[in-house]
Formats: C-alpha cells, structure tokens, sequence
C-alpha cells in the first residue's frame, strides 16, 4: 500500500509538473508575439524614415521625417494596426471574404454563406479601381506597413503574430487595397437593420389579427407620417400562417440581430453658444461590445496637418476625431437603404424569375465553401436584377416567403463602385465644414449622419446614398416587395444634395441621437424606422438648460444615465397602483409590491449601476410588454428582446384604441391595463427574488447590467474566458445618453452588450483640452497591459488628453518605433 500510494504522490507531482510546464511554454509562445514598441527597424515601403510614438496610453503618434509623404505616414498607421490587432483584421478580412469555415469549420457556414452570396468581397475589389489616386496611395501604403509587419513577424519568430494563431490555423495573405475597402463594407452589413425590420415588420403583419395594431408594436417616430400600410398576406396570398425557425444568428454573423445595429451620439455648439467662445463637439458611436473593441485610437501627421481620433483596424482613415482646425463625429443615420424583394419563379423553369419585360434567367455561379473537418460545401449564388438571392433558412426568411418565391436584396452597400473610402480620407484632410460637406458625396455607405465643427462654423450633413423609389411603391420600402412590379423596383439613386443639411443653425446647438431628423415625403422621406424616439429628449432639455456650454458640460451630457422614458412610463403603468391598497405583512407579495412602488416614487429616473430602482423598473417594463404581446404574437414574441416605449406609451394612453392589448384575447374576463401593470409587477418581483434577491432594498443595477466586452472567438472557452473577456458593472439603460443597451435574452436579459466603444469631446477654444477614451484598450493581445487598461476609465466616466502637441505624447512615451527603409 505504501508503495502505491508513492507512485501515486509522483503520478500526481508529474502531472502538475507537467502542467506548469505546459503553461510556462504557452505563456512563452503566446508572449513571444507581444509588440516591442521601443526598437529601430529597416522595413520595406517607406519611401523616408518613420517614427511611431507612443504615448502613455500606447496611442501611436506617426510622423513622417523630412523628406516623407503621407503614404508614410498611412505605411507606419498600417505597421501599428498590426502590431496590435492582427488577429482581429485577419478575422475580419475572413469574414467579408466568406471563408471563417476555412478555421472554424461548421459553425461558421451560415455566415460564410451570407457573405458569399452578398459578394462583398468581389464588389470590394471592383471598387479598388474606383478610389482616387490619393487614395488609392493610401490604400497601398496602408497594406504595405501591415505586409511589412507580417514579414517581421516571419522572419524574427514573433510567435505568429497574436497568441490566437497558435490555437487556430489561419494563414494569412498579405493585405491588398481590396481589404480595406472590403472591412469598410463590413462596417455597412454590422451597423445596417433595415433588412431586419422588414423581416419582422412583415412577420408580424401576418401574426397580428388586427393589421391596425401593427403601427402599435412597431410605431413610428413621433410627428406626422405613414398612418397605414398594406396587409402583408395581401402582397402575398399565398401566405396563410406564420411558420417561425430558430432565430439562432451563426458564430460571427456580422449582422446584428434586430436593434444591435448601429447607433450613436453627437452634438455641437456654435461659438456664441460656448462658454470660451470657441466651437465644441462630442460623439460617442455605439456598436456591439467586443473585446479587443472595434476603436483603435491613433494621431497621423499629415501634409495637412494633424488629425487624430478614433479608426477601425483595417481602414486607413481617422474615422472620428478632430485636426487643428476641424473635428467630425458619426451617427448612424438610419436611412432606408436596403430592400427585400420577392422573386416570383418560373413555375415551368425553376432557373427564371419574372421581370417586368417576363422571365428572365438568374445570373449565377457556383462557389465553393472550404470546411475545417468537414467536406467541402458547394453553393449556387444567384442574382436578380434587385440584388443577390438569400436562401431561406437565413434570418427566417422562409416564414415570409411564399411558395414557388425567393428573396433577393437590394442594398447600396453591394456597389461595385463604391468609393466611401475616399470620401473618409477627403472627410478627414478637410479644412472646414464646407469641404468636409463636399467630401462626403462620395460616401456610398455605411450611411451616417456626420456632425462637423471647425473654428466657426457647426453642421451636420447626412452621408450615403439615397436609393430613389417610385411614389407607387406598394410598401414605401417597410416591407418585403413584389419584385416583378416595375414601382418597386429602385430608380436609381437620389442626388446627394437630398441628403438631410443642416449649416449654422440660428440656436447655436444641433445634435443627433439617431432621432428623426425631419419630415418629408415618400420617397425623400431618409426612413420610417428613425433608431431613437427617448435620448433625445433628455439631449434637449440638458442642451436648453444652459445659456452657454463647456467641454465639461458636453461630458457630462454624454455619461448622463437619467432616463425619460422611466420617467414618462412609470406615472402612466403605475396610476391607479401608487399607494393603494392596505399594510401588508412582511413577505407577503403584496408587501413587496408596496416596497417597490414606494422606491419608484421617489425615483428620478437615474439608472445608476448602484441603485435598485433602475433594475426594479427594467423589470417590471419588461413584464409588462411581455403580458401585452404574447398572447397576441405567440411565438414571435420572443423577438421583441427589448422595450419599446412607445408601443407601451401608446397603449397605456389608448392612442387609436392601443389599450385594446391589454385584454387576454384567450381569457374570458376582460383585463384592464391597471390590472396588466399589477400583474407584471408581481412577475417581475419574482423574477428579481429568483436571480437577484429578494431585499429590494439592496439590489444594486450594476450586478445585472454588466458590460459583456466578450473575445468574439475564445469567449466562451472554459477557463481561458476569464483571461479574455472583460466584466464590468455598469450604469445607463436602453434610452439614456450613455447607452448601455441590454440584451434582453435569457439568461441575463439586462447584460450591456451596446455602448459607446468610443467617447470623444472636442473644444476648439483650446484644441489641446479635448479629451477621447475607448472601452477596452488598444491592444488586441490578451496578456498585454494595453489589451484592458483603458476599461475602468471608460467605465468610471474618464477620458485621457487628446492632444496634437509632439512634445506632449514623447514627454512620457511607452516606447519610440523608427521605421527606416529598406531596399
């Protein structure tokens, strides 16, 4: 025994010696692609010597010595960008190529597909031709500093580039122009939702017996516009129920299920309107939270000038930021540029498709899906003359097609010629508002609503292509359309000078929170589905209640976490419940009821993660809708993840009988909306006592409303999740201006999983005072310092300096790169 038991103690002390080992040699591996910041190289591409300084944020300064060119200067931006977040460009090159199954074999198949039959790939390299010749110079300076990169990397053993590549067997081609033009057409398929609301707008037409209460559920934005539409099924008789798959989205589908698309805010003042009378700008675009985050921050030393602010790993461009005499911001605009059609088959030659002149053949060609451990999957992608044809099983799609029908995709984003590229690049060596407005004429999509300031002068200009439709649209574009009918199809697109203007505007503020900009008729109309109705009525009460505004109180807009629409729905849902009815004894449900009420009384509306307010109303809203709908939609219920204010606002008013949803259509009593509220408050309190506690007291918001910085591909890997994936408590809600949009799915329906990956002010009175942050940080490595330090910042509400002065970024530089040419 005792003999035993000692192999056993060795057995054991191998194993564990073993493992230490292991670890030590994956940790060596993984560190050995850690960058060196800090060296002098010889590198191919540059025409002169570069400099890539760091400052103490690892924020790269690149200047270009004398005698260098901009193409340099983008040259050292694309070293950087690799350096930091090499895996994160391969992943997204993969993606727009439709070829991640090559790695990650079946579970990424779907979205290869989608990708393959969009072709954004091939319409990103017929576009490279396309750009200006400066920017096409850019294009091929910016690939160049990532090949150069790639071959330090080989020839000096930097451990693969990303710890990531010794886990997966991705090889990588060196970067191409097409690239970049391909992930800024990615950047169009994450951030665009109209596709998705047509497929739901259309699924619940079919769902709801009464068509009238569909602008109920799915209203629009508040003035006047589209009172009716027609019934689905009447498009489309051959639908005679709602058949609903599973919504499962596949692994790294960069569509983002419907409300996680893009959203964002920015605002401006006028020097008359600022405390130090120079103009001020702040933007905060919000996207899905991931860790490493979509923003790299990075300052160029131009010809023209500095510009620095936020880019996207990939595209050679300050997407958002600011030079010394101008600064810009995005918003996503909305704008309805995207179409579903319905494509009626030749019932006598499955390859045809009716037109307006008859059938005609589908244009198609076989394509061939690589599959890790898999055989191969071949595809037939076809194209009409709307768009490319997306088979069924893709988002549901088959529930809203009818027999002997497919679906096509019209979508701007699908040009061929698609110069948004360098329209960013002009956008950002603008001089002044007017050329910034200029440059944007080229920007096909993603559609933004861009919001300028330079010295004097404040604007917003809407960019992206309007697609120009026929006023005898059968569904002015809300809903999928016969295809076949000449008026549905697009006439082309709109002239830019339709785009939505607006230049120095006589109250000296404008701003954007992806709310309705203006009303006009169909077709100039921009959408129906406007992304905000809530934030930007908190905007405008903080804009007007000062005379004058400072970078301060700009910052203090962009974290502010109070709530309309808590403050607009709670007076409503709990009317007849505050303060009614007798003591109730201590844990009994009617003494919790009681408690909560008495907590939202004295509520403000501040969703602050420390509170238990915030939690004990999202919870109780949620409830409520989910009363509401379910016994209306069914099923399809559950793809209403979120809380629409004003479905519940109209419903509680009765605007155009909307109280009509409080009655159980299935229950023989008729329920009033009081008796709805009541009952979805017990729901939800004893939802809080199962997963939260049940001492309401204590409940603080910020243990539910988690931001879920998650690694897209080693996220949910045991173990290995905790070093990868940033948690962190935080404050704000679905409709606050520090938006921190919930998930609304089980098991953790209020994790923060949109927010503003990038928080940038901007003041022109004292340029070197503007302030940015990101949310993570701007390394991609996960044993890097710089992969998760910025996140408490972001987290607690704090920026870092935003300055073009060289001596301040060498000052207290983490390391110097100098880049020297070699033939």
């Amino acid at each position: 025994m005792a003999r035993l038991f000692r192999w056993l103690l060795r057995l054991t002390a191998g194993t564990i010696l073993l493992g230490v080992l292991g670890a030590i040699l994956v940790y060596f591996l993984a560190a050995q692609s850690l960058p060196e910041y800090n060296k002098e190289i010889a590198l191919p591409g540059p025409t002169a010597p570069v400099e890539i300084v760091r400052d103490n944020a690892n924020v790269p300064h690149i200047f270009g010595s004398f005698g260098a060119s901009d193409e340099d200067v983008f040259f050292g931006l694309g070293y950087a960008h690799a350096q930091d977040r090499l895996w994160q460009m391969a992943v997204m090159r993969r993606t727009a190529q439709g070829r991640l199954s090559e790695v990650f074999g079946p579970r990424t198949v779907k979205t290869d597909s989608f990708l393959r039959r969009l072709d954004l790939y091939g319409a990103a390299r017929s576009s490279v031709s396309s750009q200006s010749p400066e920017a096409l110079r850019a294009l091929t300076a910016y690939s160049a500093g990532v090949n150069a990169r790639l071959q330090e990397v080989n020839e000096n053993a930097l451990g693969r580039g990303a710890p990531e590549m010794f886990l997966f067997n991705m090889p990588i081609a060196p970067w191409q122009p097409a690239d970049s033009i391909a992930i800024m057409k990615l950047m169009a398929v994450q951030l665009s939702s109209n596709m998705q609301e047509e497929i739901l707008r259309a699924q619940t037409s079919i769902a709801l017996d009464d068509p009238k209460r569909l602008l109920d559920i799915l209203p629009d934005a508040p003035g006047s516009g589209t009172a009716t539409l027609p019934e689905y099924t009447s498009l489309f008789p051959g639908l005679d129920g709602l058949n609903l798959a599973d919504p499962q989205y596949a692994a790294l589908m960069p569509v983002a299920p419907r409300g996680l698309g893009g959203a964002s805010n920015a605002w401006a003042a006028a020097p008359s309107r600022s405390a130090a009378g120079g103009t001020l700008l702040a933007n905060d675009p919000h996207m899905t939270l991931t860790a490493p985050g979509t923003w790299y921050l990075a300052r160029l030393e131009l010809g023209t000038g500095g510009v620095i602010g936020g880019t996207i790993p990939g595209i050679p461009a300050v997407l958002t930021g600011r030079s010394q005499k101008m600064g810009w911001g995005l918003t996503s605009s909305y704008l309805d540029d995207q179409d579903l059609f319905i494509e009626k088959i030749n019932p006598d030659n499955p390859q045809e498709y009716l037109t307006p002149n008859g059938y005609q053949e589908f244009t198609s060609r076989p394509s061939i899906v690589q599959i890790k451990g898999s055989a191969p999957l071949t595809l037939t992608l076809r194209w009409t003359e709307n768009g490319p044809v997306l088979p069924g099983s893709l988002f549901d799609l088959a529930s809203i097609t009818p027999p002997g029908h497919v679906v096509s995709l019209g979508w701007t984003a699908l040009s061929r010629e698609d110069t948004s590229i360098t329209a960013a690049l002009d956008l950002m060596r603008s001089e002044n508002v007017q050329q910034a407005i200029d440059a944007g004429e080229k920007f096909i999509a993603p559609s933004q609503n861009v919001t300028l300031a330079d010295q004097e002068t404040i604007a917003l200009k809407t960019i992206g292509v309007m697609p120009d439709r026929d006023l005898r649209n059968q569904s002015q574009g809300r809903l999928p359309n016969q295809g076949w009918r000449r008026e549905n199809r697009w006439q082309g697109r709109l002239p830019y000078a339709a785009n939505p203007e607006f230049v120095s505007p006589s109250g000296g503020i404008l701003g954007n929170t992806n709310n309705k900009l203006l009303e006009r008729p169909f077709p100039n109309h921009v959408t129906y589905a406007w992304g905000d109705t809530q934030r930007i009525n908190r905007w405008r009460k903080l804009m007007q209640g000062r005379e004058v505004h400072t970078r301060d109180s700009f910052i203090e807009a962009q974290l502010d976490t109070v709530s309309y629409s808590a403050q607009t729905l709670l007076p409503l849902i709990g009317a007849d419940l505050w303060f009614t009815g007798e003591a109730a004894a201590d844990g009994t449900p009617e003494r919790q009821r009681h408690i909560a009420l008495s907590l939202l009384a004295e509520w403000n509306g501040e969703m602050n993660e420390h509170l238990p307010e915030p939690l004990i109303y999202a919870s109780w809203v949620r409830a409520l809708q989910k009363r509401l709908i379910e016994d209306d939609l069914g099923p399809l219920a559950d793809a209403y993840t979120r809380v629409e204010p004003l479905f519940l606002e109209r419903v509680f008013r009765n605007v155009d009988g909307a109280s009509a949803w409080c009655d159980v259509a299935q229950s023989a009593p008729i329920e009033s909306c009081t008796d709805m509220a009541r009952l979805a408050l017990d729901d939800a309190l004893v939802y809080i006592s199962e997963n939260y506690g049940s001492t309401l007291e204590s409940l603080r918001w910020g243990d539910a409303h988690q931001a879920t910085q998650d690694h897209e591909v080693l996220g949910d890997v045991p173990l290995l999740r905790y070093f990868v994936n940033i948690r962190q408590s935080t404050s704000g809600g679905d409709n606050t201006l520090q938006r921190g949009l919930t998930s609304g799915e089980e098991p953790e329906p209020f994790n923060n999983v949109h927010g503003a990956g990038y928080r940038g002010v901007y003041d022109f009175a004292d340029p070197d005072s503007s302030v940015f942050i990101i949310a993570t940080g701007q390394s991609g490595h996960f044993l890097s310092r710089y992969y998760d330090d910025m996140a408490q910042y972001w987290r607690r509400g704090e920026y870092i300096p935003m300055s073009l002065d060289e001596n301040l970024a060498r000052a207290a530089a983490v390391g110097v790169t100098r880049i020297l040419p070699r033939d």
